[in-house]
């Protein structure tokens, strides 16, 4: 880890270290902001001691950050083009860095404070937009080039169907706990239950499915939010120290080879379908060499594949290519995917075809979409830290002020196998979601279908917080970079 300073001046040295702090902060605030809801209903339930609770979701936060893959990673950092990506100076890239992470921060910090559940995703991705946003505005671009408009309405839309579907789900999972057995007493809150019996404990399989399914979400948490904090890290290392970080330097020769593969299968197939391809103009002159910067254009395609084939020929290692030709690499591979992922959306291309071309582009990110070891870990750690601290705010507004009663064991059941279900499947697919919007809309749907009623005011703030979170950071965040900028130029 500590080589990724070598041969820095001492001041870049010292701003990359306080921004890998303040990545492993925002993570450590995301655990007691957002793992709060994790707990929120296991320990509202009575089904865990509170100290329990949140050791035990904190090791599988742990756990789903070290399990979880890289999919919704590099979703996160694929949501800025790849032009600023590779194209930020040192400085530059600071701004930005700073900028995102002081406006996430200062959002997840003040709902946090007033006990609101608010999404760390939404606060996440409405900061790097906002940056993304201000930096096309500044160089006199279209506002919208500075993100990636087709990632932006992927993820926006995971983040604002999943609590529909959480409301749903959560209120027919109840529904059907109900009529398989009216009766039972997992359907009373734990004040009830005390009255009848004496104690506060739910029924023991009702208790063990609850303990489960807590920490079935806090596994289901870290693998989708925690993998969010891998992604901003790798934008950091990315940014900030491309020289190490433009490809995995740990890369095997099989690896390095199957890139050069990818690119070579994809050349032949560009070439054997250039008839179909005549709308679009892909480069014919492949001797032409590249500019030394050149934009992700279908025009440079051929040529671009053609460099990278050349570059990696007998190539073993990284080590072999200087830091230049790692960053010319880098770029390549992201313009080939980016280019590749727009081709396969050609309505003249067979669903064989598209699966070849999904298949190519793989092996053309098998040396770029990566995080070493110490990174997941780092991640890890700070997201489990974080889990075991700052969550009764949470935990109060989530067990009492949603619904106008308080929740039963099988309310608490049926949102948090829900919320797990969802937010397993969100990071299986590579898709961002809010565990507190999807917990949230998931208790909510239970208190409707147990015709508990819904207190207005508490649901007010959250849809206020879940409808002013992105414009807000987005403005925050892209003030923060505009004013930096400006004064540090």
């Amino acid at each position: 880890m500590l080589d990724l300073f070598t041969g820095m001046a001492t001041w870049p040295a010292v701003m990359l270290a306080l921004a890998l702090f303040f990545v492993l902060a925002y993570e450590f605030i995301n655990g007691f902001h957002d793992t709060a809801n994790a707990v929120a209903t296991v320990i509202y339930t009575k089904a865990m001691p509170a100290h329990l609770a949140v050791i035990g979701s904190g090791i599988f936060n742990f756990l789903g950050v070290i399990l979880g893959g890289l999919g919704v990673a590099y979703a996160i950092v694929h949501l800025l083009p790849v032009d600023l990506l590779l194209n930020v100076g040192v400085g530059h890239g600071l701004y930005m860095v700073y900028a995102l992470l002081a406006a996430a921060i200062i959002w997840n910090l003040g709902t946090w404070y007033f006990g609101i559940p608010a999404s760390s995703s939404h606060t996440l991705i409405g900061s790097i937009m906002g940056v993304g946003i201000a930096n096309a505005m500044m160089n006199n671009q279209y506002w919208l080039s500075g993100i990636n408009v087709k990632k932006a309405i992927d993820i926006l839309l995971s983040l604002l169907i999943s609590p529909t579907i959480g409301l749903v789900l959560a209120g027919l999972f109840l529904l059907a706990l109900k009529k398989w057995r009216p009766e039972s007493r997992m359907h009373m809150t734990p004040d009830e239950r005390k009255a009848v019996d004496g104690k506060k404990h739910p029924p023991f399989w009702t208790r063990t499915t609850l303990i489960a399914s807590a920490m079935g979400m806090s596994f289901a948490h870290g693998s989708n939010d925690g993998q969010k904090g891998i992604g901003l890290l790798m934008l950091v290392l990315i940014g900030l120290a491309p020289t190490q970080f433009a490809v995995n330097m740990d890369s095997t020769a099989l690896q390095i080879q199957q890139t050069r593969d990818s690119a070579i299968h994809m050349r032949d197939f560009y070439l054997s379908n250039q008839a179909r391809f005549q709308q679009i103009n892909l480069g014919s002159n492949t001797g032409k060499p590249l500019p030394a910067l050149f934009k992700c254009e279908a025009a440079t395609t051929l040529p671009a594949l053609e460099s990278v084939i050349g570059t990696l020929s007998g190539v073993k290692n990284y080590s072999q290519l200087s830091s230049e030709d790692r960053r010319k690499v880098r770029r390549i591979l992201l313009c080939l995917d980016d280019t590749a992922k727009k081709i396969s959306k050609l309505p003249s291309l067979s669903s064989q075809d598209k699966a070849d071309l999904n298949e190519m582009r793989k092996g053309l990110n098998t040396t770029t979409e990566y995080a070493p070891r110490w990174v997941i870990v780092a991640v890890a750690l700070a997201l489990g830290l974080g889990t075991m601290v700052g969550w009764k705010r949470i935990v109060y507004t989530v067990g009492e002020k949603i619904g106008n009663k308080g929740m039963t064991y099988a309310q608490g059941n049926a949102a948090q196998i829900t919320a797990a279900s969802a937010i397993g499947i969100a990071s299986w697919t590579g898709m961002p979601v809010s565990t507190t919007h999807i917990l949230s809309s998931a208790v909510a749907g239970t208190m409707v279908a147990n015709k508990s009623g819904l207190q207005g005011g508490t649901v007010k703030s959250i849809a206020i917080a879940w409808v002013l979170t992105l414009p807000v950071t987005i403005l925050l965040s892209g003030g923060i970079f505009w004013a930096a900028s400006a004064l540090f130029a």
